[in-house]
């Protein structure tokens, strides 16, 4: 008599739609475990040394000095001040090191492709060197070799109104006065009139079929209210201020510190090199046939970068870029290595002084994860943007 195979069931240790679950939940367990040791663990040795967890360190004054602060800062301040002022100068390198190195990445990455030999040579090689140096030797090379070897203050370079010094570097810069925030929502009516003009005029030539030169009216609209905005205030909007070397210091203008140059360069120079190969990769990306579907209508080859290519391959370049600039983001706490005080070189000090290994390293983490996400995020919108709307 034949065995009834129907009635048979299969263990729950062999069923492959129960194994997959059972591991994940083994594995959770085990990191609530692990999590649980480490966290016990680190309570055990604090309450030992007569510690225990908290943030109520934060307000007791610093008591030590911070070289460069985009907001006012003195020893007297609170920990929690001194870590906003590591929190903006991290910031302030992440945000200009992302401006840069996307304009240098790009123009590097057209270079490599271009049809002479020479230009093409060139872009290779800046990205074979850049590359393939390691970011801190690079620090350090743009920080000892470069802007420490630079003259006294008293034997400063000067380039136009610029002035190159071993103290730093110093350029003009503006200074506000009563009227600039006049001038600033005056620019902001001029620039939401100029928007609506660009797309009201736009959808007329597209409507009409006739020229109706929307880039040339909304850039009219724009002028008209800077003028306006001249005509009542009597005055610019800000007043530009060039530097002078008096002493051992500079007077007027703004003063570039070496140690932020050279993690700003350093930075730069060697994300760049990344980002040219992407933009590289993501224009060999689009289709021939669109490449040449442009030379066939008569286009020049910049021309044809600018309207055919280049808006195709940007969604091919916009995913790893953002990993490019999440590790410029992070690869900023190398500053430390020349005394640069970002967020890193602040919590470390702060570190030092009260013992408190995990509430610093806890919100050093917190800082760059923030960062992180709002990037991604951002990224991820602008991505969304570019994509191919698909039926």
């Amino acid at each position: 008599m034949a065995k009834n195979t129907s009635t048979v069931t299969t263990p729950f240790w062999r069923d492959k739609k129960i194994i997959p679950i059972l591991l994940q939940v083994l594995f959770t367990v085990a990191v609530f475990i692990a999590g649980y040791y480490f966290i016990t663990n680190a309570l055990s040795g604090l309450s030992q040394m007569g510690m225990k967890l908290g943030f109520d360190f934060l307000k007791n004054t610093a008591s030590f000095s911070i070289s460069e602060s985009l907001i006012e800062y003195a020893p007297t301040d609170p920990y929690s001040k001194a870590f906003l002022v590591g929190l903006l100068n991290t910031l302030r390198v992440a945000f200009f090191g992302v401006i840069l190195a996307s304009i240098i990445g790009v123009f590097i990455g057209i270079a490599r492709l271009s049809n002479n030999w020479l230009v093409s040579k060139l872009a290779t090689v800046y990205i074979e060197v850049f590359r393939n140096t390691p970011l801190l030797v690079q620090i350090f090379i743009w920080y000892f070799a470069v802007f420490l070897t630079l003259p006294r203050i008293e034997e400063a370079v000067k380039l136009g109104p610029i002035f190159f010094s071993n103290r730093g570097t110093a350029i003009p810069w503006y200074e506000t006065h009563g009227s600039s925030l006049l001038w600033g929502i005056l620019a902001i009516v001029g620039i939401v009139v100029a928007t609506f003009l660009y797309k009201f005029l736009m959808k007329k030539e597209v409507e009409t079929g006739k020229q109706k030169y929307p880039v040339i009216f909304a850039f009219v609209g724009l002028l008209v209210t800077f003028l306006v905005a001249f005509i009542i205030t009597g005055t610019g909007p800000v007043t530009v201020t060039t530097p002078v070397v008096q002493g051992k210091g500079f007077v007027g203008g703004y003063t570039i510190s070496e140690t932020f140059a050279a993690i700003l360069v350093a930075l730069v120079i060697y994300t760049s090199t990344f980002i040219a190969e992407i933009v590289r990769a993501g224009i060999m990306g689009v289709p021939k046939g669109q490449v040449e579907a442009a030379k066939a209508l008569g286009l020049k080859n910049s021309t044809a970068l600018r309207l055919v290519i280049f808006p195709q391959a940007i969604r091919i370049i916009i995913p790893p870029l953002t990993s490019q600039y999440l590790n410029l983001i992070k690869n900023s706490s190398l500053a430390v290595a020349v005394g640069y005080q970002d967020i890193v070189s602040v919590g470390g000090t702060i570190m030092n002084q009260t013992g408190r290994a995990v509430e610093s390293i806890f919100i050093m983490i917190l800082v760059y994860l923030t960062f992180s996400l709002f990037t991604s995020l951002f990224m991820n919108f602008f991505n969304k943007k570019f994509q191919l709307v698909e039926r």
